[in-house]
C-alpha cells in the first residue's frame, strides 16, 4: 500500500514538472502535448545544431513547430 502511494506521489510531481526542452530525451519530448516522434526528432535536432535553447519560445524555430504550439507549451516546458 506504502508503495502504491509513493508510486501516485511520484506520477503526480512529474505530471506537474517541466520538461527541460535542453536536456529531455525523445520520450521525453513526446510527453508535451502536441509533440510526437517527429516533432521529438526535430527539437533533438535543433538543439544539436543550436546547442540548446535560451527561451521555451525558441521552438518556433523548430521545423513543424509554429506560434500556437509554442503557447501551449510554455507551461509544460523550461530551458532550466
Amino acid at each position: 500500500m506504502i508503495k502504491l502511494f509513493l508510486l501516485l506521489i511520484l506520477q503526480i510531481s512529474l505530471a506537474f514538472s517541466a520538461v527541460n526542452i535542453n536536456r529531455a530525451n525523445s520520450a521525453q519530448l513526446q510527453t508535451l502535448n502536441g509533440i510526437g516522434p517527429t516533432k521529438a526528432q526535430e527539437i533533438l535536432k535543433y538543439r544539436k545544431l543550436h546547442g540548446g535553447f535560451k527561451t521555451v519560445d525558441e521552438l518556433v524555430d523548430v521545423k513543424g513547430i509554429g506560434p500556437k504550439t509554442v503557447e501551449k507549451l510554455k507551461t509544460q516546458a523550461s530551458v532550466r
